[in-house]
């Protein structure tokens, strides 16, 4: 069994911060935990390491099921427990992929933890696609956005079907009014590490900018013409009204990604990437991505549409300032809006400039790579591949991301067209690929 200290080392972390403490100590205790912490505070490693100590090795079977609202968080927390180095195999599930190939997946690699969505989770657990009768942890992420109404029946169902569970865990980043009887907390330890300013940090600018058009899609542009090559994501309450903006700002040849719940799981990933990476710098979202995505440095938080309750707001602005960092938060009103009533604070007004005002292209851009893990190749394959026949320095390359069977690379925007003239028919490892600008 690995120490904390090498865990962390693995991670690439000096230390735990004090609620990550207060976390592994409470976990050690045998009573249920629900832990309260601000977005970006570092809650999935807060239960993660508890819950290592509570696997055993050469055990058979699922140990612990991990339930998040998303399918981005039921990646991202993967990402991260592979990372950490152990012993115990792990593996997520989600909808919009086939349920077969899951099972297929469990059977070959025997995980000790299962992370997925309650529906899915609940599909494997009634064809008895694992054995539920060895699990004994239940962890719930953002427990109050599975506890909303929709996943309340499902969230039922899936822990009606874990016999043996011993220990819960409940996290969020607000706190719930009610937890439900049939999540069957009992001998309850509550960290609470959310402040009163819980709800704007200090280090997060609030700015009102005024439409004077009811649509207020002109206003939208403008700003985020001002802000150039920064990270934005703009918050939409609807699918349809995040289509219809990236729609617009695409018309105006602002580069954006957009996501929402109905789209189809690559082309989610795909704008996602981009956004990490910088080679798109505005982000077009519903709440889904107010939580549980892993998006270091976003500069600003625009309110396209008002938040519908205190905590939608909360989670959306907790996007930036994150540990450390700055960040700004805009709330665009048209002539017949007001501040909500749960805004305490007194925003500047942030005036936009008059005239025209043109586009900023992003600072790099994405090249996708027809070839990944299963062709053995690497990032440093690829790192090599832009150095040597690209041409490309060191700082002239970004984030590198393989998966199985392709892989995505940023380089430098203005070094794209010669970039692909030079490895135009050039082999990576002595195979030939598709290497194109990702669209």
């Amino acid at each position: 069994m690995l120490t904390i200290e090498q865990i962390l080392q693995n991670l690439h972390i000096e230390q735990l911060n004090p609620m990550q403490e207060a976390a592994l100590d409470a976990g050690r205790e045998q009573k249920d935990l629900i832990l309260l912490s601000p977005t970006g505070s570092g809650k999935t490693l807060a239960y993660l390491l508890p819950l290592l100590e509570h696997l055993k090795e050469g055990i058979q079977g699922v140990q612990a099921v991990v339930l998040v609202p998303s399918r981005e968080l039921a990646l991202q927390t993967e990402q991260v427990f592979k990372s950490m180095g152990t012993s115990f195999r792990v593996m997520s599930c989600y909808g919009g992929r086939p349920t077969m190939d899951e099972h297929r997946t469990m059977n070959g690699i025997h995980p000790s933890v299962i992370i997925g969505t309650p529906g899915r989770m609940n599909d494997h657990l009634s064809k008895q696609n694992f054995d539920a009768s060895t699990v004994h942890t239940l962890i719930i992420d953002e427990f109050d956005k599975c506890l909303e109404f929709g996943f309340h029946d499902e969230m039922s169902t899936v822990i009606a079907q874990l016999p043996a569970l011993k220990k819960r865990i409940l996290l969020s980043a607000t706190d719930a009014e009610e937890i439900p009887e049939f999540t069957g907390l009992h001998r309850i330890i509550k960290l609470n590490f959310l402040t009163e300013d819980a709800t704007l940090s200090d280090r997060i600018r609030l700015h009102v900018v005024h439409s004077p058009e009811k649509d207020k899609l002109e206003t939208l542009a403008r700003l985020l013409c001002m802000l150039g090559t920064q990270s934005s994501i703009v918050f939409c309450n609807h699918r349809e009204s995040v289509e219809r903006v990236s729609t617009y700002l695409t018309s105006r040849k602002i580069q954006n990604g957009m996501f929402h719940g109905g789209m189809e799981q690559a082309d989610r990933e795909r704008a996602l990437y981009k956004f990490r990476n910088g080679s798109c710098n505005v982000f077009v979202s519903t709440d889904l991505a107010a939580r549980g995505l892993d998006i270091p440095e976003i500069d600003n938080v625009i309110h396209y549409h008002l938040p519908l309750n205190e905590e939608g707001y909360i989670h959306r602005n907790g996007r930036t300032a994150r540990w450390d960092a700055e960040g700004n938060s805009f709330l665009i009103l048209h002539p017949e809006e007001v501040l909500p009533a749960y805004i305490n604070e007194s925003p500047d007004e942030f005036i936009l400039d008059e005239g025209p005002l043109k586009p900023v292209r992003p600072l790099w851009v994405t090249l996708y790579i027809g070839k990944g893990k299963k062709d053995k190749i690497n990032k440093v394959d690829i790192a090599g591949f832009l150095y040597k026949k690209g041409h490309l320095q060191r700082d002239e390359i970004g984030r590198i991301d393989v998966k199985d069977h392709y892989a995505y690379v940023a380089i430098c925007q203005k070094k794209l067209k010669q970039t692909l003239n030079l490895i135009k028919g050039e082999k990576i490892k002595g195979l030939k690929t598709v290497i194109e600008e990702t669209k």
